[in-house]
């Protein structure tokens, strides 16, 4: 296990940018990673970034096929540093990653059953590389330590895309049907302290730069995304000291179903966004 090396900057290019949203481990290194492939950021930006999910890193293979395709070693095998999975997605050609956080009940966009499909899950993010079959999905395995695993998909991957505007309108109705919803069922009231609960559950979530040129629309989204995120939250939790009964809590769960798919839809859409920005870009320029 090595612990995140650090490289030069190329020359001309901006730093990260500061901006208070996290989202997954997965979506920091889809957007980052493309910012790298696409010549818009420095491999030790790319490094530094993963830092905000664990003090160490290392890559796994998962089956055969991307052991040879990305010249990775096997689980249980001595892992390989993210630096040479960076290194094995250019030389695969990589130039798009889309991020998919999958619930049971929703596996789009993760090609179909299978071990990936089923890590996918149980991590609730995962990145994929529809373009070459595979996916990469992170798991905390120590204290510090994520690993990243390297899939090959048991089938052909489309990931379904989503405009930011379409994004924006599916938070905003889902906010007011979830309101009325819970309103009705009379578990919205007011709680003492709730507002130090909502700034107490930001300040706990960790701190992730972005690549400079990242689309601002995106990160205003996925900001929006992680404040209602964070007020679902509190609002999934019982009240200090109260309790619902079985019959009020999967009710207010069903209320609550909708306004937490449309977070999960927004956070994708952002980031992929991101993603497209920059292939385009590098495509331009080229």
């Amino acid at each position: 296990m090595e612990r995140l090396q650090r490289g030069r900057a190329p020359p001309g290019r901006a730093g990260p940018v500061k901006w208070g949203v996290v989202c997954r481990p997965s979506a920091t290194f889809a957007v980052w990673s493309a910012a790298w492939l696409n010549g818009a950021a420095a491999s030790d930006d790319v490094l530094d970034a993963l830092l905000a999910w664990g003090e160490a890193h290392d890559v796994v293979a998962a089956d055969a096929a991307a052991a040879e395709a990305f010249a990775l070693p096997l689980a249980f095998n001595r892992a390989a540093t993210p630096v040479q999975l960076l290194m094995a997605l250019r030389s695969q050609g990589a130039k798009s990653l889309q991020l998919v956080l999958p619930v049971a009940g929703d596996v789009r966009g993760l090609g179909g059953g299978g071990p990936f499909t089923e890590a996918a899950l149980r991590a609730g993010d995962a990145v994929v590389l529809a373009e070459l079959g595979f996916g990469l999905v992170p798991e905390p395995v120590a204290e510090g330590l994520m690993r990243w695993t390297v899939y090959s998909l048991s089938s052909p991957a489309s990931v379904e895309y989503f405009g930011l505007g379409e994004a924006e309108h599916g938070l905003t109705d889902a906010i007011r049907a979830s309101a009325g919803a819970l309103q009705a069922l009379d578990v919205a009231s007011d709680r003492p302290g709730v507002r130090a609960e909502l700034s107490a559950h930001l300040r706990s979530r960790p701190e992730v730069d972005w690549p400079a040129g990242t689309p601002g629309r995106a990160l205003r989204v996925l900001q929006r995304a992680e404040e209602i995120a964070a007020i679902l939250a509190i609002a999934s939790s019982d009240d200090p000291g109260g309790a619902l009964s079985a019959s009020a809590s999967t009710l207010r769960a069903q209320a609550l179903r909708p306004l937490s798919n449309a977070v999960r839809t927004a956070r994708c859409a952002a980031v992929n966004e991101a993603v497209r920005v920059f292939a385009e870009s590098a495509a331009r320029e080229g």
